[in-house]
């Protein structure tokens, strides 16, 4: 700022506090749209490492994508087909500009559709890293959104992919009821008897109930390392040899009674087990004015019999009964009857207390014998290769959004296309949740201390404030 020749030293120093004010204020400004009002620039992200599977359904097509034209086998004919429909879109909400994802549209309806991968993955030294995106934009009453890992076999057509095609691997979320599960099941061959069984994982140790209804979009990650070893993340935080002996029988000896009638009790002399548990109230009155003579109801004086009654087809006419017009004024009419009160004496059938039982041996269980189908597999990791991710699903509710699958051996490779793609959407609805000052006035509401917090927050800048341009003003 250049000084004019009529300005006073004062006025300069004066001016070139109003101009750093000035340019504190644009920068504050600046901070807080940045903060507030976010304006997200969407690319459709690119693999960063070597992938063997990646979709980002952002061309709007399914050309790598193949739908089932056969029918569920076990199903009944009206619903057995694959006829569910699919459709690429944007989310319903918190849409993210240039973003799109595969969404189940049909209700009530069997869905199959697959596509194959870049080359299979086969169970070497290196880790397999799975990942994707679901969002139950409509919640979810009953139905899945989890993938299967179709095994590479010689006979793999998607065309006929279906409930029963051999996978390797499923994994995702699930629901039917209040049942959230996260699955991860792994199809292993046992060597001895050549069964193929599915081993599940434990379930997840955190409360899934909220991925399901808060209608955002989650993302979920498998990672299988070489060493055996695998970990499950949702939205990117981590979240037996003995068989029973099928040809044992319980003995007929058997006591599992844990508590029995003690066998030296006595009924007591006084009990008097026909003593009824109700009797009338011995110091109930008839009130006044009641009608002993007087029925409750009695024939309508005005009603007539139909022309078309038949007596001998429908046999004597009778009036319809009306509440009785001199019981209206009355207290009562009929017999009176002493109420019911509970039997002081009543003690019921006598039955001898329990006590402990010297016969007890609990809970009759199987002895345990060695499983004899039981091996030991020292490789679990090394499953069956699979080259094509496949969705077979059945839901009550339309609209599930799937997004974003990405298949690698890197985890740093799914965690970058995560904040390329995932990382956008949540910003984005968060940005759209409701204003701090509207959570603040929800919390303070349900803990009315915080507006002693609350008015110290703003009292404190104000009087600061206030001394400052106290100060400024007064130079």
């Amino acid at each position: 700022m250049r000084r004019a020749p009529w300005m006073t030293c004062k006025m300069v120093t004066r001016l070139r506090r109003i101009e750093h004010l000035h340019y504190v204020k644009m920068a504050f400004k600046t901070v807080l749209f940045m903060c507030f009002d976010p304006q997200v620039t969407y690319k459709t992200p690119v693999p960063t490492g070597d992938v063997y599977f990646a979709e980002t359904f952002d061309d709007g097509s399914l050309d790598r994508w193949q739908l089932s034209k056969t029918v569920k086998g076990d199903a009944d004919d009206d619903i057995a087909k694959y006829d569910g429909k699919w459709s690429v879109e944007q989310l319903k909400e918190n849409k993210v500009p240039g973003d799109q994802g595969l969404v189940l549209k049909s209700r009530a309806k069997h869905h199959a559709i697959a596509a194959m991968l870049n080359k299979p993955f086969i169970f070497q030294d290196e880790p397999l890293v799975i990942q994707y995106e679901v969002n139950f934009q409509d919640g979810i009453d009953c139905g899945g959104a989890y993938i299967k890992l179709l095994s590479d076999t010689g006979s793999l057509n998607l065309e006929q992919f279906h409930d029963r095609t051999p996978y390797t691997i499923m994994f995702g979320p699930d629901k039917c009821g209040e049942d959230y599960k996260l699955h991860f099941i792994f199809r292993h061959q046992n060597p001895l008897n050549k069964d193929v069984e599915e081993k599940h994982a434990k379930r997840a140790d955190v409360d899934l109930k909220k991925f399901y209804t808060d209608k955002k979009t989650h993302l979920y990650t498998l990672v299988l390392n070489p060493d055996n070893s695998y970990e499950m993340f949702i939205d990117q935080s981590s979240v037996s040899r003995e068989i029973d002996d099928p040809n044992d029988s319980k003995p007929e000896d058997w006591d599992e009674r844990a508590k029995i009638p003690d066998p030296e009790a006595v009924k007591p002399d006084d009990w008097d087990e026909d003593a009824p548990a109700k009797i009338e109230d011995p110091d109930a009155l008839k009130p006044e004015g009641w009608l002993d003579d007087e029925p409750e109801f009695v024939p309508d004086p005005n009603a007539e019999k139909p022309e078309d009654w038949d007596e001998e087809m429908d046999g004597e006419w009778e009036a319809p009964q009306i509440p009785n017009p001199a019981c209206e004024t009355a207290t009562g009419c009929g017999e009176w009857k002493r109420p019911m009160i509970n039997n002081p004496q009543y003690k019921g059938k006598w039955k001898a207390p329990l006590v402990d039982n010297p016969n007890y041996q609990g809970v009759w269980k199987p002895r345990k014998i060695d499983n004899p189908e039981f091996f030991e597999d020292l490789q679990p990791f090394r499953m069956i290769s699979f080259k094509a991710l496949g969705l077979e699903l059945w839901s009550m509710t339309s609209d599930i959004y799937f997004d974003n699958f990405i298949i690698t051996s890197h985890k740093e490779v799914a965690d970058r296309w995560a904040s390329d793609s995932w990382g956008l959407k949540k910003l984005v609805a968060s940005a759209n949740e409701p204003g701090i000052f509207s959570q603040l006035m929800i919390a303070a509401e349900e803990r009315p201390w915080l507006w002693v917090i609350y008015i110290l927050t703003v009292a404190l800048p104000i009087g600061l404030a206030v001394l400052f341009f106290y100060q400024f003003y007064i130079i």
